[in-house]
């Protein structure tokens, strides 16, 4: 943890609200991405993602300054997005809307871009395939760079449970990913789309 959000974890101890804004603004990226792989919706991303740091804000007098700080509130994240998944476990939803990729000016070609948002989507689908736990671990270790120690403590399972969910997931995402239609097979079929109009 930087010397900065240190002096603002402390000023927020101290009763000054504008320190934590400045938390939220320096984690709210990584906060709202953990749980958009964690939910798949844009919407309950944020819900999410406001929940997470509200529940950051009441147990900051708990936190562990020997811990890194965005572990921490990540872990608050998961477990948040965790309890939402069981909560719908047997409800059915949507991956229908998927956030539109935002292409910017130094973008690449458009089959790229249709390529890249293909594999994006993907992703989540075969995130969203996971069980809540092993999706957590995947992306608190490939999508944050969290060690196998971070993990276990911020999920409250052990450094092997750790080792044993990120083997059975990739070994799982491969499979899957393998059995996907071949992404350059669409962008190809789009590109020949194109020039036949």
């Amino acid at each position: 943890m930087n010397d900065q959000v240190g002096e603002w974890i402390q000023s927020t101890k101290n009763g000054d609200d504008d320190a934590f804004t400045n938390i939220v603004d320096l984690y709210q990226q990584n906060v709202y991405n953990m749980c958009y792989r964690m939910l798949g919706t844009p919407q309950e991303a944020e819900d999410a993602a406001q929940e997470a740091f509200w529940r950051a804000y009441q147990a900051l007098n708990r936190y562990d300054s020997k811990r890194p700080f965005l572990t921490w509130l990540l872990s608050i994240a998961a477990h948040y997005c965790i309890d939402q998944q069981r909560k719908r476990k047997f409800l059915s939803f949507s991956i229908d809307e998927l956030p539109e990729t935002n292409i910017a000016s130094d973008a690449p070609l458009p089959e790229t871009a249709v390529s890249s948002s293909d594999q994006e989507k993907h992703i989540q689908i075969l995130l969203n395939s996971m069980k809540p736990i092993d999706k957590a671990v995947l992306i608190m270790r490939y999508w944050h760079e969290c060690s196998e120690k971070e993990i276990a403590e911020s999920l409250s399972i052990s450094i092997s449970a750790v080792k044993s969910r990120l083997h059975r997931a990739r070994k799982i995402l491969a499979q899957k990913w393998e059995a996907l239609p071949d992404p350059n097979l669409y962008t190809e079929r789009k590109r020949n789309e194109s020039s036949a109009l």
